[in-house]
């Protein structure tokens, strides 16, 4: 396997003088040329604004700073602001919108001394979970280039998993950071609700949407959220939180934690294979001192419908805005108000899209709210107190990230619902807005192909440094703080 960088040695490296910041840009950026018309991860890069910041975090190092992300490349998902880049949400309607900002959490990485070095392909609008609605192709897994990396943010865990970037953003409104880190072997974190401010995102579900990082290791998925977390005035749901020290608990163990099992996640929908990672990794922080636990969330089974019905509802006004008048594509074909908004929808928003739109629109009519939308919310709080109650008893929930591991690319692409199914184990930490973590649990042979698994560790609200102690045990006990230095065979 080749061997590829983490974020801390980059960093560590920068900061000491021992490499360049301009260097190590520039060696990312080839592998990206060189490895990404196979994978499809990026969708656009631009060497010499990645040159020119490169050039002045080392001018930051002279001068006597030391940003704790020095001189370490990152990706960003196709739905969050960068200036001087294109923003296309994965679709035609923005396929040419360029915005004016950078998203804070951009802003945070670079005065942290990060580079951002390209953006990721994308399901359109964020909407799946195989990357295979992008207006602009799929992308492909690098452990099998014949299965999808997961969606919606697909692009940003491929461009880890294979080495073309150490650390990326992703956004996460039902399971689009933590499904596709399990797929393909990488650390995922979806924050707190309001942990990480949303400004400079284009928004799906506002009440459901967060940005987190994609990473090698559970210390760099740390250290990002460290660098970008934080009150944002520009972002009212943000919260007014004193920034975590992380990396001083990250190695404190799990002795006396309480790990909570949910019956209600290892059903027969759930891959025996998967289990069995799960089970193992689970056993490894008993191993550690961990103390396991049985406990019930009751209503799981709700999730899905009510994540489909409140996620498709806060779409349907969120993407009103794309109407051919303010910005992003205009048909040529409106003779009328009317016409002009129906046409450019119909020709820039792809056939899932529009599908949600349609969903979310019906759920709000009149005459449907109350027994859609209302009743969503109703159970929505039901979801949100079996966490709270479970959470008495322990002090993270461990699980299966996802039912199976990476499906084939086209494998459910003509089935709605099974696609929809695949958000299964990831959607109700939405609702409930709460921290999810996803750490490599090991492997499971499909045909002559090894295709990672992830295990899902949630916590209360705030709780994200007791997850990253138990993601570092796991790690540790599987040996994949080595893995953080391979990539996947088939991006050799």
């Amino acid at each position: 396997m080749p061997t590829v960088e983490t974020a801390a040695s980059v960093a560590a490296a920068v900061r000491s003088g021992r490499r360049k910041a301009a260097d190590v840009v520039a060696a990312h950026v080839d592998t990206i040329e060189r490895r990404n018309p196979e994978l499809g991860a990026f969708l656009a890069i631009d060497r010499s604004r990645a040159m020119a910041d490169a050039a002045e975090v080392d001018r930051r190092i002279a001068a006597g700073e030391r940003p704790p992300l020095a001189g370490v490349p990152i990706a960003v998902k196709d739905n969050l602001g960068v200036i001087g880049y294109p923003c296309t949400c994965g679709s035609k309607i923005l396929a040419k919108y360029r915005p004016p900002y950078d998203a804070t959490a951009v802003v945070r990485l670079k005065q942290a001394g990060a580079v951002v070095i390209g953006k990721t392909n994308m399901d359109e609008f964020a909407m799946g979970s195989s990357n295979e609605n992008s207006a602009f192709g799929p992308v492909r897994n690098p452990w099998d280039l014949a299965r999808t990396p997961g969606g919606s943010s697909g692009g940003s865990a491929a461009a880890v998993a294979a080495g073309l970037c150490p650390i990326s953003l992703g956004s996460d409104t039902g399971g689009s950071i933590r499904q596709p880190a399990a797929f393909t072997g990488t650390v995922g974190l979806k924050p707190t609700y309001g942990r990480v401010s949303r400004y400079g995102l284009v928004a799906f579900g506002s009440s459901l949407d967060q940005i987190g990082p994609f990473a090698r290791s559970v210390g760099d998925a740390a250290a990002v959220l460290s660098a970008m977390e934080g009150a944002d005035p520009a972002d009212a749901t943000s919260r007014e939180r004193a920034v975590e020290d992380y990396a001083s608990t990250l190695d404190s163990g799990v002795a006396g934690l309480r790990i909570g099992l949910p019956d209600e996640y290892f059903g027969d929908a759930v891959d025996a294979d998967v289990q069995a990672s799960i089970m193992a990794a689970v056993q490894a922080l008993e191993k550690a001192g961990a103390r396991i636990v049985r406990v019930k969330l009751p209503h799981t089974s709700y999730a899905i419908p009510v994540y489909y019905i409140v996620a498709t509802a806060e779409a349907s006004s969120n993407l009103a805005r794309f109407d051919g008048v303010r910005f992003g594509h205009r048909s040529a074909a409106g003779d009328d108000l009317a016409k002009l908004f129906s046409e450019t929808r119909h020709e820039g928003f792809g056939k899932e899209v529009r599908r949600r739109i349609l969903l979310g629109t019906f759920c709000l009519s009149s005459g449907y709210y109350d027994a859609y939308y209302e009743r969503a919310l109703r159970v929505r709080t039901l979801i949100s107190r079996d966490f709270e109650q479970a959470f008495r008893e322990c002090d993270v929930i461990a699980s299966p990230t996802t039912p199976t591991p990476a499906f084939r690319l086209g494998e459910k692409s003509s089935d709605p619902l099974q696609m929809y199914l695949s958000d299964i184990l990831t959607g109700a930490c939405n609702l409930a807005g709460l921290p999810g973590l996803v750490v490599p649990s090991g492997f499971v042979q499909r045909e002559s192909v090894r295709l990672p698994v992830g295990l899902q560790l949630m916590g209360p609200h705030w709780s994200e440094g007791t997850l990253f102690r138990a993601g570092r045990t796991i790690e540790r006990a599987f040996g994949h703080e080595n893995l953080a230095a391979t990539a996947p065979e088939a991006v050799r």
